[in-house]
């Protein structure tokens, strides 16, 4: 298990990124990539309709533009929270087969998480790599804005955060309201999801509309849409 920063021996090595189309996820893979990667699958769970992603909301056309941005075949797996292992195993086991050996996963210092992505790629030989694991959270956020990345945020917690946060950047201003509104930088303990929508590993930026904010599960979400017409919604 690689913990911390890729080490040198990453360079070259093909892998696949668990990929939420939010900042951890999208900072793992720019580490990776910086340390010479090499980017070959996005993985996203979906829902079992396949019409939202499991973690953020977003439906499969932003996070496919996301990819299509970023030049990543991407790759899904629909299921309840039941089946949920049932069928990450079956994407590992079609990445394998694929001569992936690697996965890229941005887990920050949860270690129920780390736990699980450990042992479920193990089960199919494959290493977990936690590039951002146990850094401070602040200085992860510093990292992912003086990247170049941009990202708005797409839901909140109703009981840690106002909807009055939704749709902004999240730039030095918004992590500073957010911490003293009582949530920490990353919203690792799930107080904010985002949507990155530019940056060093695009070539062009998503041009988001934002809509109506909508309740579900005690989170607030943003309803977002492409300017061409296709979107994301809860």
């Amino acid at each position: 298990m690689t913990r911390g920063k890729l080490m040198s021996e990453f360079n070259g090595r093909e892998f696949f990124c668990s990929w939420s189309g939010g900042k951890d996820s999208c900072l793992a893979l720019h580490r990776a990539v910086r340390r010479g990667g090499v980017p070959r699958r996005l993985l996203t769970m979906l829902s079992e309709d396949g019409l939202r992603s499991r973690s953020h909301g977003l439906t499969p056309q932003v996070i496919a533009a996301q990819a299509a941005a970023m030049n990543i075949p991407w790759l899904t797996g629909r299921a309840g929270w039941d089946g949920y292992e049932t069928v990450f195993l079956a994407r590992l086991a079609e990445l394998r087969a694929e001569g992936i050996a690697d996965g890229v996963f941005g887990d920050i210092d949860l270690e129920p998480h780390r736990q699980w992505v450990e042992r479920v790629c193990g089960m199919h030989d494959i290493t977990a790599h936690l590039p951002l694991w146990q850094e401070a959270r602040r200085d992860l956020v510093a990292d992912f804005i003086g990247a170049g990345f941009s990202a708005t945020i797409v839901a909140v917690s109703d009981a840690r955060l106002p909807t009055s946060f939704l749709g902004r950047v999240l730039d030095w201003q918004t992590v500073a309201d957010l911490e003293a509104a009582g949530a920490d930088a990353c919203g690792e303990e799930g107080e904010f999801h985002t949507l990155v929508t530019d940056g060093p590993l695009f070539s062009e930026p998503l041009n988001l509309v934002h809509g109506e904010v909508v309740g579900h599960s005690g989170y607030s979400f943003l309803e977002v849409s492409l300017a061409d017409g296709s979107g994301v919604e809860e």
